[in-house]
């Protein structure tokens, strides 16, 4: 059974994708990749390529490839910062019982500094969401 492939490949880029539409149905039976716009993930922006004018339907999958693909960023950053809380659990755990003397000096006041300021931007943020009503979760 031939694998049907899809009829769009988005290749990721910093800031979005490449968007190509897929063909595999021509006489040389290879597969074709025909650019037809770029995508910018952070402001939406779909820019056509060339003087190329985008099909209802290349719309479409591109409006469904953007949703998906800023949710999975958003459910990647979450989880990105969860790792952090672990890794400074880490890092507490190490100054504590394997930490040298040396290496302590090495990172305590980055440390330090880093830890000021995400503390002081979270007290910040939770003071303005009481402020506002919003409910402050632990």
């Amino acid at each position: 059974m031939p694998l049907r492939l899809p009829d769009y490949y988005f290749r990721i880029r910093e800031n979005g994708a490449a968007v190509f539409r897929v063909d595999t149905e021509n006489r040389q039976q290879r597969i074709e990749m025909e650019p037809i716009a770029i995508v910018n993930v952070r402001n939406g922006e779909v820019r056509p390529q060339g003087e190329r004018q985008l099909t209802e339907a290349d719309q479409a999958a591109i409006r469904d490839w953007l949703a998906e693909r800023q949710a999975l960023l958003a459910a990647r950053e979450v989880d990105d910062i969860l790792r952090t809380v672990d890794h400074l659990n880490l890092t507490a755990q190490w100054a504590q019982s394997r930490a040298t003397d040396d290496q302590l000096s090495a990172v305590t006041n980055a440390l330090l500094l880093a830890m000021h300021d995400l503390r002081r931007t979270l007290v910040r943020k939770q003071a303005d969401r009481l402020e506002k009503g919003g409910t402050a979760k632990d």
